[in-house]
């Protein structure tokens, strides 16, 4: 069970696994950074799917199919906009995480690619939200024992993958 949770330095859109994780906008219709990346990648029927969800608010998630995308699914979750802590980021960002997790279960399936949820324009400090991320699937994997095979956090550059591992390493893993 230690294997369940690996961090890894990808492109997220060309993870092979059930749903990859869309840091996304209220709106759902794409965007900058992974968000943009992954509507380009799966096409323009992501999009089209996308505008029959009437958005999303921050801390929630919603899945569409993957169209072109390695991945089958992709799960949206609208992450906070970092205001120092003063507006429930740290809750808010973990609703991203936990919310997702919950929709992978209600639609079964067993693989998740996660990239680094609000960290980017959404100015999350790295190392809190990294922390807030681990421990969150941990805890929802130890509640959920057998129902998750694979969790990825799928890093785009060197520096979150070194803090993401850090993290990794001090947390409490199964």
């Amino acid at each position: 069970m230690s294997n369940t949770i690996k961090i890894i330095l990808e492109d997220i859109t060309k993870i092979h696994v059930d749903a990859i994780v869309n840091a996304a906008n209220t709106s759902l219709l794409g965007g900058g950074g992974v968000d943009g990346a992954i509507h380009r990648a799966a096409g323009k029927k992501l999009f089209e799917e996308c505008k029959t969800l009437n958005g999303c608010k921050t801390g929630q998630a919603k899945i569409t199919k993957g169209y072109n995308l390695s991945a089958k699914y992709v799960i949206h979750t609208v992450g906070p906009v970092w205001n120092n802590g003063k507006y429930n980021e740290c809750e808010l960002l973990k609703e991203c995480y936990s919310n997702s997790l919950k929709l992978l279960l209600q639609n079964k399936l067993k693989s998740i690619a996660f990239p680094s949820i609000s960290t980017g324009a959404y100015r999350f400090p790295i190392n809190l939200a990294s922390t807030i991320a681990v421990k969150t699937v941990n805890n929802f994997i130890k509640q959920n024992i057998n129902k998750i095979d694979k969790v990825y956090f799928v890093c785009f550059c060197k520096k979150d993958f070194e803090i993401y591992n850090s993290v990794f390493q001090k947390t409490n893993t199964i």
